[in-house]
């Protein structure tokens, strides 16, 4: 007699179990539903990084800006609607988040070869690794199997992402928000050993701190003056800046972060330690980086039925 009602209470067991797996990201999801994606995507990023060696910080700065703006749901990607501004205009974004175009090269191809199948989320989580890889950096397991979102926020967006302004305790307090530690704020900042920033960004940090190499120092103000160009631009690791290494830490050591958040990092605060043991071991700076980008694509991800798959990363389908 018990016979139904131990199926029903297995089954619903089995129910939840499917339910919580297809909330998980695994490494295979497309596997059997689009084989040629991934190989798709390290092509069209390594063609993007050798037309130009900065896209490579450039792609890997959409899946960042993506992923700590309300988890990585592709938002960032979404151009405004009558219903809702998108996160493009947002302070830390106009005028300076770059690589759409590429992103919608990888999306039509993907289109293609498998039809509403391969995110754009995740699109930005397989680019960014394929860009850290192509200009000598590390890899990983990217995780896969997010959705994108059907809104975006420019309030999240505004909110959300660090400045380059920040203090050592407001950086602390931004990462740990979004669940990471001192040592993986170190690792993720490491990304600034590749790309570039606009002389806006750092004119406050050339012309009114004391905590910069005066050479390096000089040998910026003639490109970035105390008033006019905006725009113009130097690169964040200026010994090796196209290339993924452990320079950018070294740099910090000799005064010499461009942004001001960056030399925060190595100031005399707590952070201190965790720059010069990056300095002195460029292999746990890899791994550590590597680990914390596996973290970051977890943030909130959309799965199993939230979301949808956009056919065009740039709008709701």
């Amino acid at each position: 007699m018990d016979t139904p009602t131990n199926f029903k209470a297995f089954f619903s067991f089995f129910l939840l179990l499917v339910g919580l797996a297809s909330a998980q990201l695994s490494s295979t999801f497309y596997s059997t539903s689009c084989p040629k994606a991934l190989a798709t995507i390290k092509s069209a990023v390594n063609s993007a990084v050798s037309s130009e060696a900065r896209m490579g910080a450039s792609l890997l700065r959409l899946h960042f800006h993506d992923c700590f703006v309300n988890g990585c749901d592709a938002s960032v990607l979404l151009d405004d609607t009558a219903n809702f501004t998108g996160e493009k205009t947002a302070g830390a974004n106009a005028n300076s988040l770059r690589g759409f175009d590429v992103v919608d090269t990888i999306k039509s191809q993907l289109e293609s070869l498998c039809p509403g199948v391969f995110s754009c989320s995740d699109i930005l989580a397989v680019a960014a690794r394929d860009s850290v890889v192509a200009l000598g950096g590390p890899s990983w397991t990217v995780q896969l199997g997010r959705r994108d979102s059907t809104t975006a926020s420019l309030s999240a967006a505004n909110t959300n992402i660090p400045a380059p302004t920040l203090n050592l305790s407001a950086l602390l307090t931004s990462f740990s928000n979004k669940g990471f530690n001192a040592k993986e704020l170190v690792a993720l900042s490491g990304s600034h050993t590749i790309g570039q920033a606009r002389c806006t960004t750092f004119r406050a940090r050339l012309y009114n701190e004391a905590n910069i190499d005066s050479s390096f120092a000089t040998s910026l103000k003639a490109n970035c003056p105390s008033s006019g160009g905006d725009a113009n631009l130097s690169p964040l690791d200026v010994t090796t800046p196209n290339k993924f290494d452990n320079t950018y830490f070294k740099n910090l050591v000799s005064q010499k972060g461009l942004l001001h958040s960056d030399q925060q990092l190595f100031s005399g605060g707590s952070t201190n330690a965790q720059v010069n043991a990056y300095v002195s071991n460029p292999g746990s700076f890899s791994t550590d980086f590597a680990n914390a980008m596996v973290k970051m694509g977890n943030l909130s991800p959309l799965t199993g039925t939230n979301g949808q798959i956009r056919t065009n990363c740039k709008k709701v389908n």
